[in-house]
């Protein structure tokens, strides 16, 4: 995983120095993850700006370790513990006392609060979703920024009784940015695309408060990560799990891409080279044809396609609980990957897993703060038999699909909603069966074929028809009866970390309510969620 500064060793030492070498740059951010889904889009949002960041263990550095280590600042991400009354996060304070410029993200901001005298408390009213901050006064890290702005907000705890200027509130939280000396926090998310001038806040933070001039040079994700893939490949076979999504697609052509560099004959490469394996069983309707359309018919790649259906429905019997079904669902897809290992006699196993996949999973910065484990993604830490591809564990979905622009990835793949790998597994509640795989896989091609057809598919970033297991009276005809509700919902989002529901045209979820009910006899009602990404999670379950 990602590299963590863990003791001021001379090792580590010398391996930031080595680093900020090749940047050509003097100073580098201490970023202190405190177990945040968000703190890796910290990391992105620095090496934009061109400034190199070094993730540190808030259980294992120490104020000595800091001082040795001489970052031109500090940030502290946000977490899932509270100061107030859970878990005390693991950090020494005496950190704070450095005089080194410090910015404290949530979580971040309520610990040296609460270190210079302030009163961190459960909130009366929490804050989840987007909010408007509105700023109090003139500051170097909101210099340039409206005086009032939208911010994303994921916290229950309150500051109140400030022994420091306070720099901004929200509707529910009266100090939600503070300053303090060298110490500055806000209570929201700036790193987080709904924060609109978030990008802006830790520009000001870098430069105008850390004082760094001196940014690295931006290069070519996608060059780097087809030379690092050509050192690991050339000679070798390589079996891909492709879904007919983007993100397992941009991993095929990187390693189109470092195979063809390799100095290997474009019309050996199929047969020898790269084998991409398709599970068929718990996909969408039209998954399959978007993998045959284009990898059927290539000279650079093998395609297989594998179904699994039996074996899925045998595994999931009996199982209700979506965790255990995401479980269930993980053994058969990696039996099934095993199996075309072995017949392909394969040297590598690669995926198209992303950082949230990681992170969702309870994994990421491997420090020794907490990390929620949101829900089990069905490709992470599976223990193949061979050596894994994960060359995306470090983007999300939106920068992925950057590297794909960059390399050619038909924009028809880039642009596909996101989709899990569990398949319709996570949209059934209940027992998955046949006649409730059916029911989901019918539900959710109306679903998609209206929003294609309204031109909406394009301008939400994910959307889905779930099968719950409620039942509604229904009257069909002449007779009553008892019919599953169905739960359609939307999402705008740029990296899936935060999300926003969309807001469809009610003549269009008119259509859709009609359409399902009329076309699917189980189906007795149709609703639409309107939860955001906090609190709900975009998937179902």
């Amino acid at each position: 995983m990602l590299t963590i500064f863990k003791k001021a060793t001379k090792e580590a030492l010398e391996e930031i120095s080595e680093e900020m070498r090749v940047r050509q740059t003097k100073h580098f951010i201490l970023l202190f993850s405190m177990g945040s889904q968000f703190d890796h889009l910290i990391v992105q949002q620095l090496g934009k700006l061109g400034v190199f960041c070094v993730v540190a263990d808030p259980a294992s550095v120490k104020a000595e370790d800091v001082k040795k280590a001489a970052p031109a600042g500090i940030i502290l991400s946000g977490g899932p513990v509270s100061v107030a009354y859970d878990e005390p996060p693991p950090f020494d304070n005496a950190i704070f006392d450095l005089g080194i410029p410090t910015l404290g993200v949530c979580l971040g901001f309520q610990m040296w609060a609460k270190h210079v005298g302030a009163k961190v408390a459960l909130q009366a009213k929490r804050e989840f979703g987007v909010h408007t901050f509105r700023i109090k006064g003139d500051s170097a890290l909101f210099e340039g920024v409206a005086k009032e702005t939208q911010v994303l907000e994921s916290h229950g705890d309150s500051v109140s009784d400030a022994p420091f200027e306070v720099l901004g509130s929200t509707d529910n939280a009266e100090v939600a940015a503070g300053h303090s000396n060298h110490l500055w926090g806000v209570q929201f998310h700036p790193e987080v695309t709904d924060t609109t001038e978030g990008a802006k806040m830790y520009e000001n933070f870098v430069g105008k408060i850390c004082g760094i001039t001196d940014r690295f040079p931006a290069h070519s994700v996608a060059e780097a990560k087809i030379a690092e893939l050509k050192k690991l490949v050339a000679g070798k076979k390589v079996l891909i799990a492709l879904s007919g999504g983007s993100d397992s697609s941009v991993v095929a052509y990187l390693l189109k891409h470092a195979l063809k560099s390799s100095e290997i004959k474009s019309s050996e490469m199929s047969s020898h080279c790269l084998k991409g394996v398709y599970i068929r069983g718990i996909d969408r309707p039209d998954d399959e044809a978007y993998v045959k359309k284009y990898f059927g018919n290539e000279d650079w790649i093998e395609l297989k396609i594998a179904d699994a259906t039996k074996e899925f429905l045998q595994a999931l019997k009996g199982k209700t609980d979506m965790r255990e079904k995401r479980l269930a669902m993980r053994g058969v897809y990696k039996e099934v990957l095993e199996k075309k290992i072995q017949e392909f006699g394969a040297d590598f196993v690669a995926q198209g897993t992303l950082y949230t996949d990681v992170r969702e999973s309870g994994h990421g910065h491997a420090t020794g703060a907490r990390v929620a484990e949101i829900k089990v993604h069905h490709n992470v830490k599976l223990g193949f038999s061979v050596p894994e591809l994960s060359p995306l564990e470090d983007q999300v979905k939106d920068s992925a699909r950057g590297i794909g622009r960059d390399i050619g990835v038909p924009e028809d793949l880039l642009v596909r909603h996101p989709f899990p790998g569990p398949g319709l597994v996570v949209r059934i509640e209940g027992e998955v069966t046949d006649k409730s795989l059916r029911v989901a896989r019918a539900i959710d091609g109306i679903y998609v074929e209206e929003l294609r057809a309204a031109d909406l598919y394009k301008t939400v970033w994910q959307a889905g028809a779930t099968l719950t297991h409620s039942m509604h009276t229904e009257s069909k005809g002449d007779g009553a009866g008892l019919g599953h509700v169905v739960a359609l919902w939307a999402v705008w989002s740029v990296n899936g970390f935060t999300a926003r529901f969309a807001q469809l045209p009610y003549d269009f979820l008119d259509k859709v309510s009609r359409r399902i009910t009329n076309e699917v006899r189980e189906v007795g009602s149709v609703v639409y969620r309107i939860s955001d990404k906090p609190p709900s999670t975009i998937e179902w379950g």
